[in-house]
Formats: C-alpha cells, sequence, structure tokens
C-alpha cells in the first residue's frame, strides 16, 4: 500500500511555479496576480482563501484579498467583480464558496469573465474541457490527475467509480477520467444509485467526493483498488484543541491495508487543490488558453 502524498507533490509543483516565476521576472514580465473575493466570515472559508493567500506569497506571485460584509448585495458583489474583470493587473480571480444564502452562486459564477475564471467553474470553461479544449480545470479535479500523473497510477482500460456528482468534483472527475490517454471506463455514482456498494466492488480506482465522513468503508472495496478521498468535513471531537477532527469520506484505518494506492485526509488532495489554483494563475498570466 502507497500514501499518496498531496504535501510531497503540492511543494514540487510550488518550486516549479517559483521558478518559472523568476524566469518571468527576469525577462521582464509582470509577477502572476490572483485575487480572492470572501463574502462574510465563514471560518473554513476564511481558512481556505488563508491557505491561496499564503501559496501565492511562497511561489512570488501577487495576491490581492477583496473582503465584503455578510450582509453584501448581490448587486455589490457584481460590481466588485466587473471591477476585477476589467483591471488588467489582475490575471485571475476566484469567488469564494459558499456565499451567503441570499447570493445565487450560479449567477455569480456566470458574472466572472472566462479568461479570468482560474477556478474553472464558468460554463464555458466546463465546456471546453468536455470538449478536450484547452482550459481551466476546477481546481481539485485538476489537482487529483495531477496525482495520478505524478504517482504513475495505471489508468487505461480501468474501472473507475467517482462517488458524488457535483460540478465542482464528481462531474468533471467523470469526464477528465474518461479523456482519450486516461482512458478508464468510468460510473458516476450519486445519492440515487441503487447498488453503490456493488458498484464500489468492482472498481479498480474509487473516487470519493460526497462530503459524508466514513462513508466509504472496507466491504465497498476490492483488493488493490486505488482510493481517492476527496471528502474533507469537521467532526466534533472533544479530544481536540480545536474542538473538531477533519475526517475524510473513507474509513482510511479500515480501508488502508486493503489499497494499493490511497490518499489521506488531511494531507490527500486539499494540498494540490491550491496548488492547482496556482497552475492555472499561472497560465492566465502567460495567456496561454484566452488571449486577452
Amino acid at each position: 500500500m502507497t500514501i499518496i502524498d498531496g504535501n510531497l507533490i503540492s511543494n514540487q509543483i510550488k518550486e516549479e511555479i517559483k521558478e518559472s516565476v523568476t524566469k518571468l521576472v527576469n525577462e521582464g514580465k509582470k509577477r502572476p496576480h490572483l485575487a480572492a473575493v470572501l463574502v462574510g466570515m465563514d471560518g473554513a472559508s476564511q481558512t481556505y482563501v488563508g491557505h491561496k493567500v499564503k501559496s501565492c506569497e511562497q511561489v512570488g506571485f501577487e495576491s490581492t484579498l477583496v473582503t465584503l460584509d455578510e450582509n453584501t448585495t448581490e448587486e455589490t458583489l457584481i460590481s466588485k467583480i466587473h471591477e476585477l474583470n476589467n483591471n488588467d493587473a489582475i490575471d485571475g480571480f476566484i469567488v469564494q464558496l459558499p456565499l451567503p444564502k441570499h447570493i445565487d452562486a450560479d449567477k455569480i459564477l456566470l458574472e466572472i469573465k472566462a479568461s479570468k475564471d482560474v477556478d474553472g467553474f464558468h460554463p464555458i470553461n466546463f465546456g471546453r474541457m468536455c470538449l478536450n479544449l484547452p482550459a481551466y480545470i476546477p481546481a481539485t479535479p485538476m489537482g487529483i490527475m495531477t496525482l495520478i500523473e505524478r504517482y504513475k497510477i495505471e489508468t487505461k482500460g480501468k474501472h473507475c467509480v467517482v462517488i458524488g456528482r457535483s460540478n465542482i468534483v464528481g462531474r468533471p472527475m467523470s469526464i477528465l477520467m474518461s479523456r482519450a490517454g486516461i482512458d478508464s471506463t468510468v460510473t458516476l455514482c450519486h445519492s440515487r444509485t441503487s447498488n453503490l456498494q456493488e458498484e464500489c466492488r468492482r472498481a479498480d480506482i474509487i473516487i470519493a467526493a460526497l462530503g459524508k465522513p466514513n462513508f466509504v468503508t472496507k466491504d465497498m472495496v476490492k483488493p488493490g483498488a486505488v482510493i481517492i478521498d476527496v471528502g474533507i468535513t469537521r467532526v466534533e471531537d472533544s479530544s481536540k484543541k480545536s474542538g473538531y477532527r477533519i475526517a475524510g469520506d473513507v474509513d482510511f484505518e479500515n480501508v488502508k491495508d486493503l489499497c494499493s494506492y490511497i490518499t489521506p485526509v488531511p494531507g490527500g488532495v486539499g494540498p494540490m487543490t491550491v496548488v492547482s489554483l496556482m497552475l492555472n494563475t499561472l497560465q492566465a498570466s502567460q495567456n496561454l488558453i484566452y488571449t486577452k
């Protein structure tokens, strides 16, 4: 069994990005610039945005953090997005999700200019990804594909089960794993899948992205399977100083010895999400996907 070390791979990629930034600056070109918009004071969102700002510093990017009050109107947020769309100094930006309930997240994502949508959520980027055209790939799926590539995990002809059909992880993963060159046969499962345990037991690769702690148990995994755990849930734990622990979608302790490869939580997919955002921003700064 091999534990897939997302921290190790993400740090390697950060060094690679840092070298690219140094080269750009030495050539007299501008530093890549990533902006993040945070609405409200959600603790988890603040943590995620903080990681992104820190990563910008580590790789030599410029970063801008736009913080808006919890009661900010949809119109005010859209106005701020238009400002960022039209600011040539900023190469890409994200609007941190989730947004307050009075704001329509789908409407907001449509307002982001596709060429600056480094989260890869805009329908134009999603459609280009589906057609295997150059696009910003959503950061978490991109990070997973990078882990699979760097660990040289065999995908051709393998049966891949993706659990969860969100537009952020599950659905794009099903598309990416079936692409030419990856060549997996993909089954996309969800809450209405009647024979989920059976589907998982047939899988060579399981990608769990449904947000239910310890959902994937030992009896759902066949020996030698590859397990990619995308879940990250705060579970109450009085033994921890914080009052909670982070749990994945997979019962790691009871599943790990069955697997050929498995990602831990934390330290698996999570770090790759942030570094993938950096890679998309680097591409944006060099106009590799869209011309400005």
